[in-house]
């Protein structure tokens, strides 16, 4: 299984073009989904080139730190023998702002982000029953 997970709201809170603090479950999760066998791509506006500087790598290194192993960054690699379409093909993808998304609103973040109780679980058995 292929998940394109946003970054800001979605991983940490928006406070663009710093980090904000972690979303809440949000690397737990991720890392249980990595266990179970599905592929993450971080699927962001962070750019390397910004007014802001390189904030795509701050949010890479995140990930990293974290332990979380990305398959791609905006990109799916695996899809390139099959088309040349900029959006990277995933089965799942998570945003705060996608709608239907279960959002949480944690004291003192900007703005609601996902609430992973309710997403985790979800993707987890999506992605058991894909084995």
């Amino acid at each position: 299984m292929i998940i394109c997970v946003d970054f800001d709201g979605t991983i940490v809170d928006h406070r663009y073009p710093e980090l904000g603090k972690p979303v809440p479950e949000a690397v737990t999760w991720l890392k249980r989904l990595q266990a179970c066998g599905a592929k993450i791509i971080l699927f962001t506006m962070r750019s390397e080139q910004g007014i802001a500087g390189d904030t795509l790598l701050d949010a890479v290194r995140y990930l990293q730190d974290q332990g979380i192993e990305l398959h791609g960054v905006n990109t799916n690699p695996d899809q390139q023998s099959w088309t040349s379409s900029p959006k990277a093909y995933a089965d799942i993808y998570v945003d705060d702002a996608a709608f239907g998304c279960p959002l949480i609103r944690p004291s003192g973040f900007s703005r609601p982000c996902v609430d992973w109780k309710k997403v985790g679980p979800a993707l987890e058995h999506l992605c058991l029953s894909r084995r």
